[in-house]
Order: C-alpha cells, then structure tokens, then sequence
C-alpha cells in the first residue's frame, strides 16, 4: 500500500470513531433531556362536536399520573399514554409522538358516530368499527336510529353498509326514519317517515335493487292505492316486491293526502313494480297466507 493511501485509511478509521462517539455522546445527552410539556390537538370533526376537548386529555393524563415532565423526555411511556387513550370510548383515534424539541405531541380523533342504537332499555352510539359510546344527555346527535337486540351473531355493525347506503342517497336519507331489526326472523325493516307502512329489506345484501323496486312501489302504486292501504313492503326475495295489504285500518292521519288527480284505482297495480316479472310478483303475493292485492 502507497504512503498516500495508508494515510486516507488512518483519515478514514479515525473520521469513523469520531462519528461514533459523537453520536452516542449526543445519544446520552437526549435521553438526559427532560419532558417539556405536553402538546393536545383534538381533530375538529363534524358530527363529534363535544365528545372530548383538550382539558379532558390533560385531566386523564393527570389521573394516570403519565403527565410528569421532571423525567427524560425517551423515559415518557408514549405507547402506554396512546393505548390508554385509544381504550376510551368517546375517542376514535389517539397517536401520541416525541417531538424534536422534546415536547410530546397527542393528536386525538374523536368518536365519529353513524347511528344510535337502542336495545331492551340500553342506548349507545357506535363508528363504523362497531365501538360503542353510552349515551347520555350531554350528547345529542343527529344519526340514524336503530332499534333491535344485538348479540355476538348479529352486530350493529353489520348495518354501517345500509346505513351509509341510506345517507348517501338524498332521497332515502330523508325517507328512512328508524332501522329496526326483528327479534325473530332477524329480518332488517326500515321504517319511513311516510306513514302506515314498513318496508322489510331481509338482509344487507343486494341493497340498490331492493331499494329500486321500493320506490318504484312509491312512484307508481301507493299514490294510486293509498300511502296507507299496505303494511309492508317486502323485497327479502329477488326480483320482486311483496306488498301486504293492511287488515286494520289506521287511526285518522294528522296530515290529509291530496289524492285529486290520481289515476284510476282500478288499474291493474302489479303491472308496475318495475324489475320483476308480473307473473312472478302475481305467484308471490298468490302464495302469501294474506290478501295482498284487492279483488
């Protein structure tokens, strides 16, 4: 080896052992720093206005005694501060971060609710992932209502997709007044706001055909029959829509249809259920033990 680069190869050994003690001399100085506080973001969120403010992070943190800044700031338990918060049900999403400067950072998310649940006497909101917050008079939001016993075959979650497919549709959204699901059969209803009648979607799946035939119900055979004249809407099975005509008649509407100007009641109504085969709409409500169509 020339003089010259035995030389660079010393330059280089000892470049190396300097990086390395400045970094672990630098190391020891960082986790010598003390904590410098405590920094709370809580994420503005539409719809999860007053479910946790930055006054309630710094009590908890506080009560758990995880707010302590006379300790190096790589000694704070991040994991343990975001877990703790992250088990609290008002809070979507909790990440906490050691910052630069040696401030710690707690982003908070809160709860984003899509429905309120009531079940045998309980009531509690749930997000999309099924979390639930009890509810109480200190929150009051305007989410769908859904009505029914929930157990570990059948979740409230298992609604979010109706749910969403609801609020994404205008028309439904303002429609549909309450998700109910029966105790027995486990049959998904939807009560509307119009009044008199139900419709029975069975279950989540295939839900833009069903929700087609029933407005094609509401388009053209209950303005002629009466909004009333039926109690259920039944669209469980394929292609069809099962209309049960009602036995009792209801009490008298607080609101009067204008039915000037309707068509002639006479009409043959199976014919419009668009969608379906009249033959097979006809054998449906055939087959049914009750009367579904006047004679």
């Amino acid at each position: 080896m020339s003089k010259s680069g035995l030389i660079r190869c010393i330059l280089a050994l000892v470049l190396t052992g300097y990086l390395v003690v400045a970094l672990s001399v630098a190391n020891n100085m960082a986790a010598r720093d003390l904590c410098r506080g405590f920094d709370i973001e809580v994420d503005s969120v539409a719809g999860a206005s007053g479910f946790v403010s930055e006054g309630e992070i710094s009590r908890l943190l506080s009560e758990w005694k995880l707010d302590k800044v006379a300790m190096p700031a790589a000694r704070v338990p991040l994991q343990t501060i975001e877990n703790r918060l992250n088990a609290i049900d008002n809070i979507e999403k909790a990440q906490v971060t050691r910052m630069a400067d040696n401030r710690i950072h707690i982003a908070v998310t809160p709860m984003i609710p899509v429905a309120r649940v009531f079940d045998r006497g309980h009531s509690y909101y749930i997000n999309r992932d099924g979390k639930r917050l009890t509810a109480n008079a200190r929150y009051r939001l305007d989410v769908p209502m859904v009505v029914g016993h929930f157990d570990a075959r059948l979740q409230p979650r298992s609604l979010v997709p109706l749910l969403e497919r609801i609020a994404s549709d205008p028309d439904w959204n303002a429609i549909v007044s309450q998700v109910s699901v029966d105790s027995r059969s486990r049959d998904i209803i939807l009560v509307p706001m119009i009044r008199g009648h139900v419709i029975n979607l069975g279950d989540t799946a295939d839900l833009d055909s069903k929700l087609e035939r029933v407005m094609a119900m509401y388009h053209k055979v209950l303005p002629v029959r009466g909004w009333d004249y039926y109690d259920t809407l039944s669209v469980k099975w394929g292609g069809q829509v099962v209309a049960t005509r009602r036995l009792k008649s209801l009490g008298e509407p607080i609101i009067r249809f204008d039915r000037e100007g309707e068509a002639d009641p006479d009409e043959d109504i199976s014919t419009m259920v668009t969608g379906a085969d009249t033959d097979t709409v006809a054998s449906a409500v055939t087959a049914n033990k009750k009367s579904y169509e006047p004679s």
